[in-house]
């Protein structure tokens, strides 16, 4: 296994808009370690840098400054064939005339280990519990968009990997084959512990398949951690907003006597060194609000049940506020029904509104 290190890493490209040529920033000065072993995940917005990131991890792309380094060896020192990378893409990226099969052992053929092969397809078979054997023979155009990528994350486990990369690999399956598919790379990533990086949009795999998490945006990392961590202790405004699959609630107030006051809810003790009238912006997350006598009067404007997860989730309106709170499946709840809530106090954030940055 191999340890990752990107130091100061930065790339740009150019950018033609109309007669003009604009430079824009792929990744900004990017400092990152992931050591041996590790699975980070990383996500963010379209267009923050994720897949410029991987690909100079995989040596596809040069940084313009920079560097990569494997075990503290620059990445462009070590040679193709001793760099042990395997990367599953976006689109499998299987050869079309090929046989699954010849895709599957073409790194072994060419190594003359391809002996190896069979036993390697077996065990994997066995640890994913699908018959990745009866795909051997196909070629892509008779396989679905779930067994291409079987047959991707399979090439790459043949190749005996120092450094797995994964650039969104299940975005294409629907949400039942997804499922099942991120079980079996679990079990995959458990059963052969390699290093991985694995780019995705979609926040409940990266949370069941990294150890930890990296928020991206415009092409710097802003905060690396569990996603306990960074659910519960965002640094920043946009990975507070970033971070869950229901969304921030946000409320606009001021500071006033050393606590926080907003249009309907208020009272709330802050920093004694706040200036009376600094603008800071309070979020909550749906599931912090609470329902009952003695909060804050609200009007339903929606509803939206959510039977699996045993709740509803409430689009409420205060005023010129709207937002948004979870209550039991039962009593249910209508549009027009008038109730009131109030928060936990201590699931609440506060943020610079400027700056976005976290007030302790």
């Amino acid at each position: 296994m191999t340890t990752i290190t990107l130091d100061h890493v930065s790339k740009a490209y150019e950018q033609f808009d109309g007669n003009t040529t604009q430079r824009v920033m792929a990744l900004d000065k990017v400092n990152l370690k992931i050591s041996s072993g590790d699975v980070l995940a990383i996500v963010g917005p379209s267009g923050c840098g994720k897949s410029t990131l991987l690909r100079i991890v995989a040596g596809l792309a040069e940084p313009d400054s920079g560097q990569v380094l494997y075990d503290n060896l620059p990445l462009r020192d070590i040679p193709l064939r001793e760099r042990g990378v395997g990367m599953v893409f976006q689109d499998s990226a299987l050869m079309p005339h090929w046989e699954s099969g010849r895709s599957v052992g073409f790194f072994m053929w060419l190594r003359h280990r391809e002996n190896e092969v069979p036993p390697r397809v077996a065990r994997i078979s066995q640890i994913t519990g699908f018959g990745l054997d009866k795909l051997l023979d196909r070629r892509p155009a008779h396989l679905s968009g779930g067994e291409k990528q079987r047959v991707s994350i399979a090439r790459a486990l043949t190749r005996d990997p120092k450094v797995f990369l994964f650039d969104e690999p299940f975005s294409n399956l629907d949400a039942k084959l997804r499922t099942s598919a991120r079980i079996e790379l679990k079990r995959l990533l458990h059963e052969f512990p390699v290093t991985a990086i694995y780019v995705t949009h979609d926040q409940t795999e990266a949370m069941s398949l990294g150890h930890r998490i990296a928020v991206m945006r415009d092409g710097q990392i802003e905060q690396v951690g569990t996603y306990p961590q960074l659910y519960a202790n965002p640094k920043n405004l946009f990975v507070a907003t970033f971070i869950g699959t229901l969304g921030m609630n946000l409320f606009h107030g001021r500071v006033r006597g050393a606590h926080w006051h907003g249009e309907n809810f208020g009272g709330f003790p802050m920093r004694r060194d706040l200036e009376d009238g600094a603008s800071v912006t309070m979020a909550v997350r749906p599931e912090a609000f609470r329902l009952g006598d003695g909060g804050v009067p609200v009007t339903i404007d929606d509803v939206t049940p959510y039977f699996g997860e045993h709740f509803q989730l409430i689009h409420a309106k205060a005023g010129r506020e709207t937002f948004t709170l979870t209550a039991p499946l039962q009593p249910q709840l209508r549009r027009g029904d008038n109730l009131c809530c109030a928060v936990d106090d201590s699931a609440l954030l506060f943020f610079d509104t400027r700056t976005g940055v976290r007030i302790g």
